[in-house]
């Protein structure tokens, strides 16, 4: 899905959030574990400083990772960005669950975190505007719906700065 965002602008770049998680050789903790906190803000920052680089050198940058709302700050201060679009692809818990249990060579395979995770991300305290609820299947009709929103400004997210 990602990859096809990325190919309607001429210069383009996919981050892909989960290869940071993998640049980690000794002393990782998978993220969804407890004690993970300070790694994953460190991994969150790399990326998003990569996708903030892509950025500022004229590159569509397409991130294509995990960042929950609880992250969302961090994530766009690491990005040295004034702004960036947010969109979370948000479906079922069971098609979660489905797609979890289906992958083939992701180290993520654990249902009880999939559902926590989940209702993390659907309790968030995060505008609508940003949530793309129940996706759909086709990867077209998504990235009209996301490309819709782009072009309307609702995924628009300004950065905060404290410095």
């Amino acid at each position: 899905m990602a990859q096809a965002v990325a190919a309607a602008a001429e210069h383009s770049v996919v981050i892909e959030g989960d290869a940071f998680f993998a640049f980690l050789a000794n002393g990782r903790i998978e993220p969804w574990l407890a004690g993970s906190d300070e790694q994953n803000t460190i991994v969150i920052e790399a990326a998003a400083a990569a996708a903030g680089r892509f950025a500022l050198g004229g590159y569509a940058t397409v991130y294509d990772g995990v960042v929950g709302p609880w992250f969302l700050e961090t994530f766009a201060k690491a990005t040295g960005l004034e702004s960036l679009e947010y969109v979370i692809l948000l479906p079922s818990v069971e098609r979660c669950v489905k797609q979890v249990a289906e992958r083939i060579g992701h180290g993520f395979t654990d249902e009880a975190a999939t559902r926590k995770m989940h209702k993390e991300f659907a309790d968030a305290r995060i505008d609508r505007r940003h949530v793309l609820d129940d996706p759909g299947d086709s990867v077209d009709s998504v990235v009209d719906r996301v490309s819709a929103a782009l072009g309307r400004g609702d995924l628009r997210y300004r950065v905060r700065r404290t410095d």
